[in-house]
């Protein structure tokens, strides 16, 4: 994944399993909310990397909670 200077625009290369693709990317308003890269690497669970490609604060992407709903006895 690339970025822009500016951080409006981005680059993805990716592997389909057919063949190389690439997806880019630019907002007209605002800027894509860039991970920190630690050891040369960026972490994103894939609905936080679907968050930062739709433009959105990926930080605010949870994973799903298990909800216990209480049953009655009898």
């Amino acid at each position: 994944m690339f970025r822009a200077k500016r951080a409006d625009r981005i680059k993805l290369i990716f592997w389909d399993g057919t063949g190389l693709c690439l997806f880019a990317k630019g907002l007209e308003e605002g800027v894509f909310c860039w991970p920190k890269i630690e050891n040369g690497i960026m972490r994103l669970s894939a609905a936080e990397l679907s968050a930062l490609l739709e433009g959105l604060n990926w930080r605010s992407v949870h994973e799903a909670r298990e909800t216990v709903v209480p049953t009655q006895a009898g």
